[in-house]
């Protein structure tokens, strides 16, 4: 048996555990519709610790009731998870102030993601990253095709993800999560060419997130590492069972063992 070509050890990427939050449950959305919802816990607290157990470097924890524009009791749980956990984690939805962010980044989590307001209120994006510096502040880049989408991926934008990312980059972001919201959820694979086109041109550093269902969908962004990407969220296959954390964060970091003829 030919031996699988793994990327070499300097090309290692950060595994994001999803922790997608939906009126204070865990749950996972099929292309970000509401309607196709799978509930994975009644405590989002016990769901970040067991990732933070099993190996996480970072958990991603999205509010989906705030990036709907809804109330929501999801402020709570993400305080929760902060005050439970010592992982870093990157938090998003429905942040369209600053004083959004300044309360988001005032319960202690690393980093925010702000999406629909990118595309909507730039100057918000510039004011935040220079007062909260670019290490704080990732730009969600969330797309059909190359065409940007917005409010909870229920809207369509009239700019395509590589000029985002240039205006972005202009206002001083340094990163960006780019998810193709139609493999999101739906363990297809991950957007492989996208993801690597989107870090090469912008030359920002890149989450990838959507679709990744295996380790070799993992192995797979690794290879674009050289490109400045630097992790990848994974939910579903998670969630599912498909991967282990243990196993993603072995296919993320370092080579995993070859089959033996």
């Amino acid at each position: 048996m030919t031996p699988k070509v793994f990327p070499p050890e300097e090309f290692s990427i950060a595994v994001f555990p999803a922790v997608d939050l939906r009126r204070g449950r865990c749950v996972r959305l099929v292309r970000g519709d509401p309607r196709a919802e799978t509930v994975y816990g009644d405590d989002p607290v016990a769901v970040a610790e067991r990732w933070a157990a099993e190996g996480a470097e970072w958990l991603h924890v999205v509010n989906l009731d705030g990036a709907f524009g809804e109330d929501s009791p999801n402020p709570k749980a993400v305080q929760a998870i902060v005050r439970a956990v010592t992982v870093p984690v990157q938090f998003g939805g429905g942040l369209r102030t600053l004083a959004d962010v300044e309360q988001a980044l005032s319960w202690g989590v690393a980093r925010v993601v702000l999406g629909t307001v990118a595309v909507t209120n730039p100057d918000l994006v510039r004011h935040a990253v220079e007062r909260f510096g670019a290490e704080r502040i990732v730009v969600a880049v969330d797309a059909r095709d190359t065409r940007v989408v917005t409010h909870g991926w229920q809207a369509e934008a009239e700019l395509d993800i590589f000029t985002l990312a240039e205006r972005v980059k202009q206002l001083g972001v340094e990163r960006l999560l780019y998810t193709d919201v139609t493999r999101d959820g739906t363990l297809s694979g991950p957007n492989i060419a996208r993801t690597g086109e989107l870090a090469h041109r912008s030359g920002l550093r890149v989450i990838a997130s959507g679709g990744v269902r295996s380790l070799d969908d993992i192995v797979q962004v690794r290879w674009l590492a050289g490109y400045g990407v630097e992790g990848v969220v994974v939910g579903q296959a998670l969630y599912k069972g498909l991967v282990s954390l243990a196993e993603a964060v072995r296919a993320a970091r370092a080579e995993p063992e070859t089959d033996t003829p």
